[in-house]
């Protein structure tokens, strides 16, 4: 019993549990909606001023060039470390100012915070969800949506924690998503390593068999979030919805105890020795004998030269840092990225906003909120193997699947655009779809285009687009829009604004403008997705898994 225990402890399905554990809670910037009134009313932001912070919010959450480079250099838990001691500090100094135990911090101070706290997350994301890539590359599409999936459900699996823990939302919600990742991710620092030669057969099905579980635990809360948005729950009725949410998070440790009793068996079945090898204990390759009056290449070409900077590797081969960011196909992807995921996040940041100028009472823009966070789940998930299932069953392309998506955000932003009575249901809904649905097909085609020697980097930096199209959209578009309709309204009243209370803006037009502006955005990014559809056809009318599967029969060999 020993021995299978520290199997499983040791084995790569635990590793994969305690990835989705750490990125279930590694989303608390999809929870900015839930805190941002707080933000607002405690420090007398107006709107153009608190979507700069959630600008930073958006900056800190995607621009993860920093934790790739440390990653590429250091083994995962270092990563996970620095990210879980980032966390707890900006979100604990963001919660010292909203709850007035500090001064009030100056803009670029609360700012400086909330890109601390937020930038922590794509820490825990590079140290999870790219370790598990590179150990499940055949699978690459099921483990980033299992993955990404889990980051989606994260609010509204946080959400009913919180209620557990303290009640009613309140400012102790920041405090709460401050400590609660930092704690994961420190228990599960050992656990998540680069582990060699794994490969198994069918082990696509053990993520379906996963993927299930994430269903109906998303299932659950979708019922959960309906239920309370109907009823007033009591504390009690709190932890007790909470505790189930906890047994259908912690479900896949099942699945995980099976999948290794299996292989435990079939281990004493056949008496081969099988042996995982970690990064820590891989032994350097020795390097092979030079022939006698063989000529020294390495001589004869100089490892730096501008030629091979510049000539770029075919398709699904290790690119360099530099090739990959020079490249076009980059160049379109980071386009259309910026246009897609940043319109969507800057219709989510705003959600709260959104559903107070329509007149929405406070619960149900909570369970926009949830929805969002539900929705993103699905897209994540569903996009993630149903990409995985027909690229490699009819050869369809993802680049493909992320030009319908793209189109379809396009009908979210429209209906919020012309504000229909409960339209928000709907746009909340495709929203949440579509801004989770891109992620799994951007890091795939990113790990399939440009190898996955530099993974780690090239992931965190296509992720850069999303803060520079909520730069533009929300920052320059959607916050000083608002604040100008805003103004517009209180003139026509014959009011005078207050120094340090924040502008409120009434009615469809406070977002009509900004909403038709992102919907063009994303129709020039839908157009620039087709381009690259184009261009990587053949790419992916080829079997692009074939080199793992060779490399892995020659390993077995």
């Amino acid at each position: 019993m020993k021995e299978f225990i520290q199997r499983v402890l040791l084995g790569r399905w635990f590793m994969v549990f305690a990835s989705l554990l750490i990125m279930a809670v590694s989303g608390p910037g999809y929870m900015f909606g839930l805190y941002s009134n707080h933000i607002k009313a405690s420090l007398g932001y107006d709107q153009t001023t608190l979507n700069l912070i959630s600008f930073f919010k958006d900056l800190g959450g995607n621009v993860g060039v920093l934790s790739g480079l440390i990653n590429e250099f250091t083994p995962p838990w270092v990563v996970l470390f620095v990210g879980s001691i980032m966390n707890f500090f900006g979100f604990f100094m963001i919660w010292l100012a909203v709850t007035d135990r500090i001064s009030k911090p100056k803009v670029w101070q609360m700012c400086l915070y909330m890109l601390v706290g937020s930038n922590s997350q794509t820490f825990s994301n590079t140290g999870a969800l790219v370790t598990c890539v590179k150990n499940f590359p055949e699978s690459r599409g099921g483990v980033i949506g299992l993955l990404k999936s889990f980051v989606g459900l994260s609010g509204a699996i946080m959400t009913q924690l919180y209620h557990a823990f303290y009640g009613d939302i309140s400012k102790d919600l920041i405090l709460f998503i401050g400590w609660l990742p930092t704690a994961v991710s420190l228990i599960f620092l050992r656990t998540v390593r680069i582990m060699k030669n794994v490969r198994q057969a069918k082990e696509l099905k053990v993520f379906c068999k996963l993927f299930y579980v994430s269903l109906g635990l998303a299932s659950f809360l979708m019922v959960l979030i309906i239920i309370q948005n109907k009823l007033r729950f009591t504390r009690i009725e709190y932890v007790g919805s909470a505790s189930v949410v906890s047994i259908l998070l912690f479900l896949p440790l099942a699945i995980v105890i099976k999948e290794d009793y299996d292989l435990w068996k079939s281990k004493k079945a056949d008496p081969a020795p099988v042996e995982i090898v970690t990064d820590e204990n891989t032994p350097a390759a020795e390097p092979s004998p030079r022939p006698a009056g063989a000529p020294n290449t390495a001589m004869e070409k100089p490892a730096f030269s501008l030629e091979k900077i510049f000539k770029l590797p075919d398709r699904g081969e290790d690119y360099t840092i530099f090739q990959a960011i020079i490249s076009p196909d980059m160049m379109m992807l980071f386009v259309a990225t910026a246009c897609g995921t940043g319109g969507a996040l800057t219709a989510i940041d705003n959600l709260g906003q959104i559903g107070e100028s329509l007149g929405y009472p406070t619960r149900t823009i909570t369970t926009f909120v949830s929805l969002v966070s539900i929705w993103n789940y699905l897209g994540r998930s569903v996009t993630g193997f149903a990409s995985e299932f027909l690229l490699t069953k009819y050869k369809i392309p993802r680049t493909l699947l992320l030009t319908f998506v793209l189109l379809l955000a396009c009908t979210g932003h429209l209906l919020i655009a012309f504000g229909v009575p409960n339209s928000l249901y709907f746009a909340s809904v495709i929203t949440g779809f579509c801004f989770g649905a891109q992620w799994p097909l951007i890091i795939a085609i990113i790990s399939e285009i440009f190898g996955l020697k530099y993974f780690s980097t090239l992931y965190n930096f296509g992720s850069v687009a999303t803060p520079v199209g909520t730069y533009i959209l929300n920052v320059k578009v959607a916050g000083p829009l608002y604040d100008k309709q805003a103004l517009k309204q209180m003139k026509s009243l014959g009011l005078k604004r207050e120094a340090g209370k924040e502008l409120r803006c009434v009615g469809v037009h406070c977002y009509r403008i900004s909403f038709l502006v992102i919907t063009a955005a994303t129709l020039f990014g839908f157009l620039i997705s087709i381009i690259l559809v184009l261009r990587t056809k053949k790419f992916y009318k080829g079997d692009i898994y074939k080199k793992f599967r060779v490399e892995a029969e020659a390993v077995e060999k």
